[in-house]
């Protein structure tokens, strides 16, 4: 990190790189603390739209990792304010959690199955088959077709489970409308993270355990990238990318000193 501007801002992916299933990832606690002393502005990112801020600060508190519900930023924050900005006081009808409801009730959005303006769908942990085909015959009728992520999966404790990405194309085939996703790789995600602490991309670090999107989305929106060996990306599967991080380390651990 020799770069001419300092640091001033870090963002950093959540699964993989601080947590993974649910265990600190160690390092995680003390990276975290050290921001907090060093008066860096930062912020935790995840794809997962199944919980609020609220909920993921005391998921991360039990395993002994202190980040305050303000720098948590989820895909179902950025979709809602995506749509506020783009249809303010908009209608949608919604697959998802607690996460994404709350976030599109907090911009004033009314969630209705009747005529709406959006589909937005976000994760759950059981898909409904009725609530996937009320969504396809809402697009197939007009409505607009926006998703929070691309992941096909997500984890779990006994194995991979289906995601945003999966169903989002099981109702692009149905239908033949693909939805706009709004979280990562997508570089609005880490524009409005960027803007929700008022960072500068040229003195922002981007961490990640994930070469197709947390790696890619902080290169695209202008940030360096440091990419962490505990998550998705082995150190063998690097070099199939076309492009590189800035960084690459065996853990967040291996971060600390950075800051």
């Amino acid at each position: 990190m020799t770069e001419v501007k300092p640091i001033e801002s870090w963002l950093t992916d959540m699964d993989g790189v601080l947590v993974h299933e649910e265990r600190a990832i160690p390092g995680a606690g003390e990276f975290i603390a050290k921001l907090q002393a060093s008066g860096r502005k930062f912020l935790v990112l995840t794809n997962n739209s199944i919980f609020t801020p609220r909920d993921l600060h005391a998921r991360l508190l039990a395993g002994g990792i202190d980040v305050p519900e303000h720098a948590i930023w989820t895909s179902a924050l950025a979709t809602a304010q995506f749509l506020n900005d783009q249809r303010a006081g908009g209608t949608a009808y919604v697959i998802g959690e607690a996460g994404l409801t709350t976030a599109l009730h907090e911009v004033g959005y009314v969630l209705t199955e009747r005529d709406p303006d959006y589909v937005v769908l976000g994760e759950t942990r059981t898909y409904s088959f009725e609530a996937i085909t009320r969504a396809i015959r809402l697009i197939a009728d007009g409505a607009r077709f926006i998703a929070t992520n691309p992941d096909p999966t997500g984890p779990s404790a006994e194995g991979p489970l289906p995601a945003t990405g999966s169903v989002a194309a099981l109702i692009t085939r149905a239908t033949g409308v693909a939805p706009y996703f709004v979280g990562k790789p997508n570089p609005l995600m880490m524009r409005s993270a960027l803007n929700q602490i008022e960072a500068h991309s040229e003195t922002t670090v981007m961490i990640g355990d994930r070469m197709d999107t947390d790696v890619i989305s902080g290169l695209e929106a202008g940030l360096r990238t440091i990419l962490v060996l505990t998550g998705s990306t082995g150190s063998h599967e690097v070099d199939r990318f076309p492009y590189r991080p800035t960084r690459i380390v065996d853990s967040i651990a291996d971060v600390v000193p950075l800051i």
